[in-house]
């Protein structure tokens, strides 16, 4: 998703190194204290090697390496700084990404000595220093590489260059003051020969004989005027080297060239080495029948009678190759210099110092590295010397070098919309580059010198710096403009109406000073073109003083809406509050009196309460997403907050602790408002993106999407990271630049070529249609038509989907149709009437169409499903087959359960393979095996009419054969309402779980038998437990007669034993064989902790719903564990059955603590809210009318509270990715109208109206429900109606409880209580209407 597009490591100073292995060939060069390693053909880095990794000690040193030497023989690189050498060596040369560059050895030479030139070669190092030459050589001390002294001797001017002859025997040397070349004897160190030249040596270089068994000493010279001079021994003296021949400009291109030229052109020639040469005309010639005989002959000639190759760069950007020839013949006066080729056309930037001929081990061609700026050309021989533009091309080039990319990095500012950025670096100082999200790549604009406060603006062309001494902020325009403010701890800028940026700072005192930038006129050349002038300076209006400021990120604000219509502050407490603010100008276009202090300025536009202390650093997305960090006691910890907080929402969203320390926090905006954070590390950075909710899987809200790992290449730490336009990410290690950014678009779209906004909105952007999420809620809102519409279009486009990604969507008006569910059965009653209808949707939707979309899917899965979304798919299909062909037998909360139980299943079995498999493109989420069904399938199932249906499916999912581990895991017995079913069922669970396995063990089924008093049956399968160890006290003990007390003591004594053994569900067997129920409960919740054997064994034993042991169990057990949990669903199902109804459904939408508060059950720990469901509004908008209670309970919950409720299930909505079902809840969903009490009747004594308000009433908000009789045709009476209704308590009192009174002021607004309770008095009225039987009239039918 992000690449490392561009690298700015420092441009090399002096000479480049390199190393050629059988895969590729390294450049290598020293910037400040590292040795960079780059790939010679496209200038890629590969690794850096900091010198203080074999010091330690010079870590934090600002010294920089002096020179390098590479030994190509043994792999070796080293390098110099001051007085010390280091030395590393590369283990392998098969891939330079996997190998890795070990320290091998250093060297401490004496602290007066310098180094100033370095080489080595087969083990050989020759160091040149300030006061002389020395000789070291390598040798193993202690099964260590130590280098050994040879010989060193002193010179009056230090070495410049140094080097080793080929046959080892000879080095030699220039220096900064003669213009002479020093050969010394490697063996003895005395000085052989000393050359003169007529100018200052600038280069030299040993020319590798290709005669067999010869060791030659051929020197070539260049001098610094681009004279190349060539070097023989003498015939009788081979140690002694004499000039044989000198190639300058004018024995390279013709004399007709230079005699119109007003002066000598400047120029530089180099020589090309000629084994690269050789290899690279092997491949070429390997290719000859694409060649013709006039090139193959040239080519030829070069690679047969061994000419030596020279280019010259003339500074009119011309090229000239020559050649010398005989150079291995004897007698070397047979030398013959001649032109191969000269062209006009260069793509080098202008006259290098240094040019190198390095092979490119997988093409037919030749690398031209040069240097400054550093650049990497391709060099294709063929068309060369056919004078083709295409011969030369530039590939790759660095910028020019400037002393200051040598300095550390000490931190990024960036332009608001990230188009340019600020480098600022240790020890002041620092540049400003404008970014390109094009091409992804960095320019330099300007500099500066020291500053306290430095911001960035208009793309990177203009930048600001504050000095705290003089309390002056200066725009560094040409002249500069400057004014005095007050004095500022932080100063950052923020996007601006006018063509400039605005800039925002924090004073000492905490208050906001606002600076705009302005066009001005120039008079003349000396006045600035823009004005810095002070617009404004408030405090925000707070109580107390925050502990920080900070900006907003205004990466996604964009310039055509002024800044002012976002939130451009964040404020934080010591207490943890985030406030948010915005200015009160939103024009900003003219100037505020700083005079009036009556207003603030400022405007918080929302408040968030963290709890957290101590926050380290913090930062805010556009999307006003807040990350902090804080201590803990692992580490450090990372939230994520919302700016909404409410009684609904926290505001967290993601909270995880960090082992090591994070030191960096930065945000980035999709063109969607999706928020990236980017958290760094010391040598990595993680990138996190927001993780879209899904139905059933669990998973954290955010989740790393991708990583940056620097430590594989560079050993130094991260020192800042930024994110720039684009999705670019700046990464600063020591004094190098990162620059990472989308993959280049020509590369082919892939998955593993996907920008990271394309994965972000992938992951948490709004689903396609045929998503199996996206379906499911489609059927759990009962839009079964819609469902199958979208079916139908995904058989038609499956093939474009797997080959464009591409689908037909369903037209939005179709998602906001109301009664999908009975549109069919209408089409079927019509046609009794209207004679057969065709329908070309009903005709598509069919057995055989399902059954090949099926095997299609099945074959060849959706491309960016995970398979456990793919299985989820074909599933939900199945099941819109089937509800379309049983659409009668099954109402919507038994097709709800059997969704969910069918996901159950596929989940379940899916994580029991042991190599499934895992879509790569996956964010992992807990998707392990689950123990059973959520409560919340099990409540649909509860409030299902199609029972008998629902146990059939469940036993036809266990494959008939359900034990009491598959009836826990479906809940049978928390939404089984049958005592009858219950029983039967129990006794086929008690059956099956006899029969599991081979070995039938009676106690497995003692339980469940005993509770449905078959102490008989238990005495039989005893009978034939022979086997069994325990059968014949267990014959004797069951003869017995149990209604006898002294039976049932006896029992009990044996209950209590089995729990000192431990085995307590057959203790649990004997307390029911005892008589004693609430023991047999005890235990099953205790021990077992299984709350649901508790309730089946209840519910059977006492046969009825409302018996005490089980109402004690929901009291005591169900809802503590329900509100510690914050699980809503389970806690209204255990209000339904404890006949408090309008509870259960006021626990669905109001805070658990204050329902805790009126509540007779002890409750000690509520837990987070958990309104992250959907399915919650549609479990209210059903219970809500369904009964007089619940009406009640609905009643009591205020208008504006709702609202807020169904504004947050449209939130959920839309971070599980369907955005259309929010925008269809908040269109469709229905509000009780206010119910006003007429006022020309006062209030009689039994009126509800006269009674005190209920402490809840109290506190809600003042919006009233007209009564629920008006949405359905027709309502449960669950509860006594007096002529009068009372209204003293907040709801209906229980059978077995009692509801305590708490006195609490009353509301506010009384008016507007009264209109709510004469709405429930109007509801309790009329539901005592509908129990009265009217006399039959005709108009009732409304005819």
């Amino acid at each position: 998703m992000l690449d490392l597009r561009q690298t700015y490591l420092g441009s090399p100073s002096s000479s480049l190194h390199h190393l050629v292995l059988p895969h590729e060939t390294l450049l290598l060069y020293p910037s400040a204290d590292a040795v960079i390693i780059l790939n010679a053909r496209n200038l890629a880095l590969l690794h850096v090697l900091a010198f203080w990794e074999v010091f330690p000690g010079m870590t934090y040193t600002s010294g920089n390496i002096s020179c390098i030497s590479v030994d190509s023989g043994m792999k070796l690189i080293v390098a110099a700084m001051n007085h010390i050498i280091a030395t590393w060596s590369l283990s392998g040369v098969r891939s330079v990404q996997n190998d890795t560059w070990r320290i091998h050895s250093s060297l401490n030479i004496p602290r007066n000595c310098v180094v100033t030139t370095l080489d080595s070669k087969s083990g050989l190092l020759a160091v040149g220093t300030n006061r002389g030459l020395s000789v070291y050589t390598l040798i193993l001390e202690d099964n260590l590489p130590t280098w050994f002294l040879k010989w060193t001797v002193s010179l009056k001017t230090p070495p410049l260059l140094v080097r080793f002859a080929p046959s080892l025997m000879y080095i030699a040397t220039t220096n900064k003051i003669g213009n002479a070349v020093c050969l010394y004897s490697t063996t003895t160190g005395r000085q052989i020969q000393s050359i003169p030249h007529p100018r200052p040596v600038t280069n030299l270089s040993w020319r590798h004989s290709q005669a067999s068994s010869r060791g030659d000493l051929i020197l070539y010279t260049v001098t610094s005027d681009s004279t190349l001079r060539i070097y023989f021994p003498v015939l009788d003296s081979p140690q002694y080297l004499q000039l044989h021949a000198a190639i300058d400009l004018y024995s390279s291109i013709p004399s007709s060239f230079t005699v119109n030229l007003a002066r000598t052109p400047s120029s530089a020639v180099f020589w090309l080495d000629r084994e690269v040469i050789i290899q690279t005309l092997e491949k070429v010639l390997n290719r000859g029948s694409e060649l013709d005989d006039v090139k193959t002959r040239t080519l030829q000639d070069i690679q047969e009678e061994g000419w030596d190759l020279f280019l010259r760069v003339i500074e009119d950007g011309g090229l000239v190759l020559t050649a010398v020839a005989n150079i291995d013949r004897r007698p070397p006066t047979l030398l013959k210099h001649f032109v191969i080729q000269q062209t006009s056309r260069s793509p080098l930037p202008g006259i290098p110092s240094h040019l190198y001929a390095l092979p490119n081990p997988s093409e037919p061609t030749i690398s031209l590295v040069s240097t400054p700026p550093l650049c990497s050309s391709e060099l294709d021989l063929t068309n060369f010397f056919d004078d083709k533009p295409t011969s030369l091309k530039l590939t790759t080039r660095f910028l020019n070098r400037v002393p200051a990319e040598e300095s550390e990095i000490d931190r990024f500012v960036r332009t608001p919309e990230g188009r340019g950025v600020g480098v600022i670096r240790k020890g002041g100082g620092g540049e400003t580059w404008s970014h390109s999200p094009i091409e992804s790549e960095l320019s330099r604009s300007v500099s500066w010198g020291d500053a306290d406060q430095v911001v960035v603006l208009d793309h990177g062309r203009l930048c600001a710096t504050y000095s705290s001494l003089e309390s002056i902020l200066t725009l560094h325009t040409s002249p500069p403009t400057s004014i005095s403010i007050p004095r500022l701890i932080s100063l950052f800028t923020t996007p601006s109406s006018n063509s400039h940026d605005s800039i925002l700072g924090v004073t000492a005192d905490l208050a906001i000073v606002h600076l705009t930038v302005k066009a001005e006129t120039a008079e003349d050349e000396h006045s600035p073109s823009v004005k810095l002038s002070l617009h404004s300076q408030h405090h925000l209006p707070l109580d107390v003083h925050p502990c920080l400021i900070l900006p907003v990120d205004p990466m996604a604000w964009g310039m055509k809406n002024g800044w002012v219509e976002h939130d451009a502050l964040l404020s934080i407490s010591e207490e943890g509050e985030l406030a948010f603010w915005i200015p009160e100008d939103r024009q900003i276009t003219n100037s505020l009196s700083i005079s009036n202090h009556d207003q603030s300025g400022w405007r918080c536009t929302g408040k968030v309460k963290t709890g957290r202390r101590h926050i380290r650093k913090a930062r805010c997305s556009s999307a006003k997403k807040t990350a902090l960090i804080t201590p803990c006691s692992g580490g450090e910890e990372l939230t994520i907050w919302d700016s909404k907080e409410s009684e609904f929402a926290s505001g967290l969203e993601f909270s995880y602790a960090y082992s090591q320390p994070i030191n960096d926090l930065d945000w980035t905006s999709t063109p969607d408002m999706q928020s990236i954070l980017a958290v760094g590390f010391l040598h990595h950075v993680e990138l996190l993106c927001q993780q879209r909710m899904t139905y059933f899987d669990e998973g954290p809200g955010w989740s790393v999407c991708w990583k940056i790992d620097i430590g594989s290449f560079t050993p130094y730490p991260i020192n800042d990271s930024i994110w720039l336009a684009n999705s670019s990410l700046l990464i600063g290690a020591g004094h190098q630049m990162l620059l990472y950014g989308p993959p280049k678009s020509s590369e082919p779209k892939s998955s593993d070529t996907e920008s990271l906004f394309e994965y972000v909105a992938r992951q948490n952007g709004p689903l396609p249609d045929y998503h199996p999420q996206m379906l499911l809620q489609c059927l759990l809102w009962e839009k079964i038509e819609l469902v199958k519409e979208i079916i139908v279009n995904l058989g038609k486009d499956l093939e474009s989907i797997h080959s464009r990604n591409s689908w037909a969507s369903v037209p939005v008006e179709r998602f906001f149709s109301k009664n999908q569910s009975k549109i069919a059965h209408k089409k079927r009653y019509n046609m009794l009437f209207d004679g057969p209808q065709e329908d070309d949707e009903e005709d598509s939707f069919c057995r055989p169409f399902v059954t090949e979309l099926i095997e299609l899917l099945e074959s060849r899965p959706l491309p960016r499903l995970t398979p456990n979304e793919c299985a989820s798919l074909i599933v939900l299909i199945q099941t819109t087959l089937e509800i379309d062909e049983q659409r009668r037998a099954l109402d919507s909360n038994g097709l709800r359960y059997l969704i969910s139980m069918r996901s159950f299943y596929i989940v379940n079995r899916r994580a029991s393979t042991p190599a499934s498999p895992r879509s790569s493109e996956a964010v992992p989420r807990n998707t392990g095996r689950r123990e059973r069904l959520r409560y919340r399938d099990m409540v649909w199932a509860f409030h299902s009419e199609s029972q008998d249906l629902l146990l059939g499916a469940s036993s036809a999912a266990c494959n008939g054969k359900m034990g009491w581990s598959d009836a826990r895991a479906l809940g049978i017995s928390v939404w089984l309402n049958s005592i009858e079913s219950l029983k039967a069922q129990m006794e086929v669970i008690a059956r099956n779980e006899y029969m599991a396995g081979d070995i039938r063990d009676p106690t497995a089924c003692s339980l469940l038998y005993f509770a449905l008093g078959k102490t008989k049956l238990v005495h039989g399968l005893w009978r034939q437990a022979a086997w069994h160890k325990e059968q014949s006290v267990m014959l004797k003990f069951l003869s017995n007669d149990f209604s006898q007390s002294r039976w049932r003591t006896a029992a009990l004594k044996n209950a209590f034993a089995l729990l000192s053994k431990q085995r307590f569900e057959y203790a649990a067997a004997f307390f029911l064989l005892g008589g004693s129920l609430k023991d047999a409960v005890n235990v099953c919740i205790k021990q077992l902790h299984d709350f649901q054997l508790a309730i089946a064994i209840a519910r059977v034993v006492e046969q009825s719903n409302e018996g005490p042991v089980f109402c004690g169990i929901l009291n005591s057990t169900v809802l503590p564990t329900a509100f510690r949990e914050g699980n809503r669903w389970l806690a209204s199902w255990a209000f339904w059955l404890l006949h408090r109804r309008d509870l259960g459904v006021r626990i669905l939408v109001t805070p658990l603590q204050e329902l805790a508060s009126i509540l007779d059950v002890v409750v000690k720990d509520i837990g987070e809210p958990h309104y992250d469901d959907p399915s919650l509004a549609l479990l209210f908008s059903q219970l809500r009318s369904k009964t007089l209670q619940a009406a009640k309970g609905n009643s009591e919950i205020s208008g504006r509270l709702e609202f807020n409720f169904v504004l947050q299930i449209a939130r959920v909505f839309c971070r599980m990715g369907c955005h259309i079902l929010a925008l269809d809840l908040v269109q469709s969903w229905s509000f009780d109208k206010p119910t006003a009490l007429p006022r020309s009747l006062p209030p009689q004594n039994g009126d509800i109206s006269s009674q005190p308000s209920s402490p809840t009433t109290a506190r809600r908000s003042t919006f009233s429900l007209v009564p629920s009789l008006h949405r359905r045709s027709s309502i449960m009476i669950d509860m006594d109606i007096p002529s009068l209704p009372p209204t003293r308590a907040v709801s209906p009192e229980g059978k077995l409880r009692k509801q305590p009174v708490i006195q609490e002021d009353s509301a506010p607004d009384e008016g507007d209580l009264d209109a709510k309770k004469a709405g429930l008095g109007s509801l309790m009225k009329s539901a005592k209407q509908v129990i009265q039987v009217p006399d039959f009239d005709m108009s009732a039918f409304n005819f």
